[in-house]
């Protein structure tokens, strides 16, 4: 289904982010990075995935997500701070890059803020590395990418405003908690980079790419 060389080609072919995409920092924005790391062998590749520690007051609290943090005043781009904020969460430190993302823009409750999202994409090559996880990671996994292209484990998670029901699609994982919001958002990216569609539909107004 994915090998590294298709990926790192795909990656590649994609329209480039600008050199000055990152800039400097501006008052009232902030920028974010992840990093996507790809271990195992081609054919059989897995994905990094964690899931936030509960944090009173953070918005992705407990959340599933993918390793990465926001920008330091110092970091000259994003791979910069993807890289840096992984080997803090989980004890890895990315150096095999086979590209890059295009920038999201972040919502919250379907409004926009001024945090943009970047990814870099990562080769952790064989054998399949092992996490040391810092306080902000509550746990780690390596999730099969044919587990999460897998139609049978797409799924919803319906979450309750003050006044409407939301539906936002979501992949089960096999420890049961869902990938959902912004980590979907970036994986659907990835997903429409490397020709290989999810089988799950952003339905709700405003959460498209």
């Amino acid at each position: 289904m994915f090998r590294i060389d298709d990926i790192r080609a795909a990656l590649a072919r994609q329209s480039p982010v600008p050199d000055d995409e990152f800039g400097p920092i501006q008052t009232g924005r902030n920028d974010a990075a992840v990093a996507l790391l790809l271990t195992g062998r081609s054919r059989d590749l897995s994905l990094c995935l964690i899931r936030r520690a509960e944090k009173p007051g953070d918005p992705w609290s407990g959340h599933v997500a993918f390793p990465g943090g926001r920008r330091a005043s110092d970091d000259t781009d994003p791979c910069v701070t993807a890289e840096r904020e992984t080997e803090e969460e989980i004890g890895l430190r990315p150096e095999h890059r086979l590209g890059q993302l295009a920038p999201l823009t972040i919502r919250l409750s379907g409004r926009k803020t001024r945090l943009r999202l970047f990814a870099a994409v990562y080769s952790m090559g064989v054998p399949v590395p092992a996490f040391r996880c810092n306080r902000e990671v509550a746990a780690a996994w390596w999730i099969p990418l044919a587990h999460l292209w897998d139609a049978n484990h797409a799924t919803h998670l319906r979450l309750s405003t003050e006044s409407v029901m939301l539906s936002y699609p979501a992949i089960r994982l096999p420890n049961g908690a869902l990938l959902w919001g912004i980590s979907l958002r970036v994986l659907t990216l990835f997903s429409d980079v490397t020709g290989q569609p999810l089988p799950h539909l952003e339905e709700i107004p405003g959460m498209g790419r």
